[in-house]
C-alpha cells in the first residue's frame, strides 16, 4: 500500500474511533453494562455510517481506508454479536437456525478472504453496505428499544444473500479490490478482460 494513501482525515478518524472504542466497549459487555454498552454500541453503528458516506461526500476514499473501515466494522459487529449473546440471547432462541445461517456465511465470507487473499475483505459491495445499513438499524433497534421479529427477518434475508454474493465474488477475483459495486459488475469486468 503506498504510502501517500495513508492519510488522517474524518472518515479514518471515525474508523479509528470505532477500534480505539473496542476494548471499552468489550470491558462493559463482559462486564455485564448493558445500558453503557448499548449507548456505545449505537454510537459505533452510527460512526460506520458516517465514515463510509463521508469519505465518498468529500472525494476521501482510499485503499487504507477502505482496509481501515472493513476491520472497524468486523470489530464492530463481534461487539454487536457478543452483545446479542450475553443480553439478548432469549429475543433470538426462537430464530436460533436463521441466525446461524447468517452467522456461518458471514464467517465464511472473513475465512474465504484469509484463505484466498491473506486479508480482511475490503469489497465494500452496494449489497454488504445496504445490509450493513439494515444490520445497523436492526441493532440499535434490538439495544435500544426491543426486537422487532419482521425486521429481524428482513435483515436476516437481505444479509445472507450479501453474504452469498460476497463470497462468490471472492471466488471470481483473482486479487482483493476495494469498492468492487457487486456481482454484475465483477463479471462485466470478467468478461471485458477476456
Amino acid at each position: 500500500m503506498d504510502r501517500k494513501q495513508i492519510k488522517i482525515n474524518i472518515p479514518n478518524m471515525l474508523s479509528f474511533y470505532r477500534l480505539l472504542a473496542f476494548p471499552v466497549i468489550l470491558f462493559l459487555a463482559v462486564t455485564g453494562r448493558e445500558q453503557a454498552f448499548a449507548i456505545l454500541i449505537i454510537i459505533s453503528l452510527i460512526t460506520d455510517v458516517l465514515d463510509g458516506l463521508l469519505a465518498r461526500l468529500l472525494n476521501q476514499q482510499t485503499e487504507f481506508g477502505a482496509r481501515l473501515d472493513s476491520i472497524a466494522d468486523f470489530s464492530t459487529y463481534f461487539l454487536v454479536f457478543l452483545g446479542i449473546v450475553l443480553f439478548k440471547r432469549s429475543d433470538f432462541a426462537p430464530h436460533i437456525v436463521s441466525f446461524t445461517i447468517f452467522l456461518t456465511l458471514l464467517v465464511s465470507a472473513l475465512i474465504l478472504s484469509f484463505i484466498k487473499f491473506g486479508r480482511f475483505p475490503s469489497l465494500h459491495l452496494y449489497s454488504w453496505k445496504i445490509g450493513g445499513y439494515i444490520q445497523g438499524i436492526f441493532f440499535a433497534v434490538l439495544f435500544g428499544y426491543k426486537f422487532y421479529t419482521p425486521f429481524y427477518y428482513f435483515m436476516i434475508t437481505w444479509g445472507i444473500l450479501a453474504f452469498l454474493e460476497h463470497i462468490v465474488i471472492q471466488l471470481i477475483i483473482p486479487e482483493m479490490r476495494s469498492n468492487a459495486k457487486g456481482l454484475y459488475w465483477v463479471l462485466k469486468e470478467e468478461k471485458e478482460r477476456r
